[in-house]
């Protein structure tokens, strides 16, 4: 046998399995969603306005009043809603949604990197990034109940916006795809590990 012949017969000896057309599709539509949840997080984040009561739009970063011509004014300080709290009780929201966000591109960064390198570390970089997501959710679910509290005086069913709603889904979402991509990855090593034996 030649040397390229056995080196060549090393490599496939010490090969991964391939893996099947359906966990890749699955890897494949978990990224997909995480990256919808971040997009739909950010839109929500950066407009900000989450509840319209009375003419009035209360935000993370803004208070908006609609005049009788529907031109709207916006204004920074909070604490012309005369709403008690929202001034001070936006800020540790904000900062939890606006960090949900920054953590969840970096788990998504690791889940879109475990599926390209296929490594040995590659499972370890999946199960990182679906926890990752995991912390998204927690600190997007604790912003939108944490807002949804501050304000239970003057809520209306009708009166969240829809980019209130935006931030609501993509909680969802990611708490969906954390658990969904440690699932996939605990399914894939157990199988894995069946091979071996």
């Amino acid at each position: 046998m030649t040397a390229i012949g056995a080196q060549a017969q090393h490599l496939l000896a010490h090969r991964r399995p391939q893996k099947s057309f359906f966990e890749t599709l699955i890897r494949s539509l978990i990224i997909l969603c995480v990256a919808i949840a971040v997009v739909l997080s950010s839109i929500s984040i950066c407009d900000g306005r989450w509840l319209f009561v009375r003419g009035q739009l209360l935000g993370l970063w803004h208070f908006c009043t609609v005049s009788n011509d529907s031109v709207l004014k916006c204004v920074t300080d909070l604490s012309l809603a005369q709403v008690e709290g929202l001034s001070v009780g936006v800020i540790p929201i904000r900062s939890m949604v606006s960090f949900a966000v920054v953590v969840a591109i970096f788990g998504l960064e690791l889940l879109m990197v475990s599926q390209v390198c296929d490594d040995a570390n590659a499972r370890r970089k999946w199960a990182m990034g679906s926890v990752l997501i995991l912390i998204s959710f927690l600190l997007s679910a604790t912003g939108v109940l944490s807002f949804s509290i501050l304000v239970k005086d003057h809520l209306t069913f009708t009166g969240f916006t829809l980019t209130y709603w935006c931030e609501f889904i993509a909680a969802f979402l990611f708490f969906l795809n954390g658990i969904s991509g440690l699932h996939i990855n605990s399914l894939t090593h157990l199988r894995s590990g069946a091979g071996k034996i």
